[in-house]
């Protein structure tokens, strides 16, 4: 899953990023609201976390402008204003959810989370198919009953699929939702990571659909 994540607070950002990192995102950071509204309008997130706070053009017209533009990602404000019509503002730019400073990070890690798997039609944090199913809570893989070893790389294609379970993912969505503005993987290099948790599954639940990309199916045809 990739995160755009605004915020100028360097030392805030940094702690943030390293957080979402180790939770399995790949993070896209910026520090200035004209370059948050042009990733935003122009990268593929499947969330961001946006403080209202930002230099050049602050959060609710950030915000504005997305939505004006139809960018429908679920959007998680930062802020230190804790005043209600301050967050009244966020909302009625078209935040999702809404986080005043100080805060602790693993609450922003688990509403993340939420805001992800929501805007794709999931409400348990408990996602199945067939017989893996993904904690979205604890960010775990588990096969069976027991816990799936998986890279970080792997952990971000397989929570993907799972998202999306049933739908074919094609290669230019998969590589846009699993790496952060830094690096584009060609098609060959997702083909190997999804070689290994292939056999990592053991089972026949990730499918490769010629010409079109990749398929997470429980009934594994």
């Amino acid at each position: 899953m990739r995160i755009l994540l605004a915020e100028d607070d360097a030392e805030l950002a940094g702690r943030i990023a390293a957080v979402l990192a180790e939770a399995g995102f790949a993070v896209d950071r910026v520090a200035d609201g004209g370059d948050a509204e042009f990733r935003g309008q122009t990268e593929a997130y499947d969330a961001v976390v946006l403080d209202l706070g930002l230099p050049g053009l602050d959060g609710v017209s950030v915000l504005h402008r997305w939505r004006e533009a139809d960018r429908r990602m679920p959007v998680l404000v930062l802020t230190a204003r804790a005043r209600w019509h301050d967050k009244l503002a966020g909302f009625d730019a078209g935040a999702d959810d809404y986080l005043t400073k100080p805060f602790q990070l693993e609450e922003l890690v688990l509403r993340l989370r939420a805001l992800i798997r929501r805007s794709v039609g999931h409400a348990s944090p408990r996602l199945q198919c067939g017989a893996l199913e993904l904690d979205a809570n604890a960010g775990r893989f588990v096969l069976d009953g027991t816990a799936l070893a998986l890279s970080p790389q792997e952990y971000r294609i397989l929570a993907y699929l799972m998202h999306h379970a049933g739908r074919v993912v094609s290669r230019a969505e998969l590589g846009e939702h699993v790496y952060d503005n830094g690096y584009d993987p060609d098609s060959n290099v997702l083909d190997v990571l999804v070689g290994r948790i292939r056999r990592k599954l053991g089972v026949p639940l990730l499918q490769t659909v010629r010409g079109q990309g990749f398929r997470l199916a429980a009934g594994g045809t």
